[in-house]
């Protein structure tokens, strides 16, 4: 079992940058990546950034490869640098571990979910 819980989180203007926090414990290293999912108001649930264990990152578009990175600070913490925030980027933001090879962009390739964490972008 992996527990996820993300933080960092908040209300931000246009522009600027928030910085967001996933710390995983259990069995992490049955864990082959991890990746980050947001879900705005009356949309799906999809990907934004993924990051597998050999550094290799995966985002799900170029505009949020250009403003967001995604990163391990250590075995148990991945961050999601977001600059340059926009009002469509409001959504809330999910942390999610897969624990066998499958696709990045799928959900369905993930087995853990955190609770989530609502970033809020005003104009």
């Amino acid at each position: 079992q992996v527990h996820l819980m993300e933080s960092g989180g908040g209300l931000a203007q246009a522009g600027a940058s928030l910085r967001l926090s996933c710390d995983a414990s259990g069995r992490i290293f049955t864990t082959t990546f991890m990746g980050w999912f947001r879900q705005a108001p009356g949309k799906e649930r999809e990907f934004v950034a993924a990051i597998r264990w050999n550094g290799n990152v995966t985002y799900a578009t170029d505009s949020i490869a250009g403003r967001f990175t995604v990163s391990r600070d250590n075995a148990q913490k991945i961050v999601l640098q977001m600059n340059t925030l926009k009002p469509e980027d409001t959504a809330v933001y999910y942390c999610a571990a897969a624990s066998s090879p499958g696709m990045e962009r799928w959900s369905s390739s993930y087995d853990y979910w955190g609770q989530g964490t609502q970033v809020t972008v005003s104009s």
